[in-house]
C-alpha cells in the first residue's frame, strides 16, 4: 500500500489579495476622521462665554431664591413674635364693634329703615370677624398639630437611636462574652491536655519502675547464682587436688 498524497496547493496571500482588488468602503476611514469639520478658535471662545453666562444665571437664580426665603422667614418670625400684639389689636377691634352695635341699637328706635340698614351693615362686619376668628383658630390648631407631630417624630427618632445604641452595646457585650468563653475553653483544654500528658507520663513511669525492679532482682539472682557456681567449682577443685595427693602418697608407699 502506498502513502496518501496529503500535499496542498500553496497560495500567496498577497497575490490573492491583489487579484481580488481593493476592498469596498464599509465605514469611516482614518482619512475621514482627520478631515472632519473642526470649530475655529472664535467659536470655541463663544462656547466658553456661553457656559460662563449659564453659570452666572444659575448664581442669580440662587440669590433670588435666597432672598425669597429670607423674606418668608422674616414674615414667620413677625407672626410668631407678634402673636400677642395681634391678639391685643383683635380685642380692641371687638370692643369697638360692640360699642358700634350698641349705638346702632339706640338709633333703631328713631327709624325702622335706618335700623334695618344699620343692622345689615353691622351684621356684615360681624360675620367677617367671625370668619376671621375661625380661620385664625384653625391655623392655630394646625400649628399645634404640626408641632405635636414634630415632637412625636423627634421622640420616635430618639427612641430608635437609643434602641440601636443599646442593641449595639448588647452585641458588643455578647461578642466579648463569647471571646472570653472561647479563651476560657482553650485554657481548660490546654490544662486538660497537660494534665492528661502528665498522668500518662506518671503511668508510664509507674509501669517502668516495677519492670526495673524485676530486672534488678533478676540480675541480682543471676549474680548470686554465678557466685555460688564459682564457689562450688573452687570446692570441687580443692577436693580433687586432695584426692590426687592422697593417691600419689599411697602409690609412693
Amino acid at each position: 500500500m502506498g502513502k496518501r498524497d496529503n500535499r496542498v496547493a500553496y497560495l500567496n496571500p498577497i497575490a490573492a489579495a491583489r487579484a481580488r482588488g481593493p476592498a469596498p468602503n464599509t465605514g469611516t476611514t482614518i482619512q475621514d476622521y482627520l478631515s472632519r469639520p473642526r470649530p475655529s478658535w472664535e467659536e470655541v471662545k463663544e462656547q466658553l462665554e456661553k457656559k460662563k453666562k449659564g453659570s452666572r444665571a444659575l448664581a442669580d437664580f440662587e440669590d433670588r431664591m435666597n432672598e425669597r426665603w429670607k423674606k418668608e422667614l422674616e414674615k414667620n418670625r413677625e407672626k410668631v413674635l407678634g402673636g400677642g400684639e395681634k391678639k391685643e389689636k383683635e380685642k380692641e377691634k371687638k370692643e369697638k364693634k360692640k360699642k358700634e352695635k350698641k349705638k346702632s341699637s339706640r338709633h333703631s328706635s328713631s327709624s325702622s329703615s335706618s335700623s334695618s340698614s344699620s343692622d345689615s351693615s353691622s351684621s356684615s362686619p360681624s360675620d367677617s370677624e367671625d370668619d376671621d376668628d375661625k380661620k385664625n383658630m384653625k391655623k392655630k390648631k394646625k400649628r399645634k398639630r404640626s408641632c405635636a407631630r414634630r415632637a412625636s417624630d423627634d421622640t420616635d427618632t430618639e427612641s430608635e437611636t437609643d434602641s440601636r445604641e443599646s442593641s449595639k452595646k448588647k452585641r458588643k457585650k455578647m461578642d466579648g462574652e463569647k471571646v472570653k468563653d472561647e479563651k476560657d475553653g482553650r485554657r481548660k483544654r490546654k490544662a486538660d491536655r497537660s494534665h492528661s500528658e502528665s498522668s500518662d507520663e506518671s503511668d508510664v513511669d509507674r509501669d517502668v519502675e516495677p519492670k526495673k525492679k524485676k530486672h534488678s532482682s533478676e540480675e541480682k539472682d543471676k549474680i548470686t547464682d554465678k557466685s555460688k557456681k564459682k564457689k562450688k567449682k573452687k570446692k570441687h577443685k580443692k577436693h580433687s587436688r586432695k584426692k590426687k595427693r592422697k593417691t600419689s602418697g599411697s602409690e609412693l608407699d
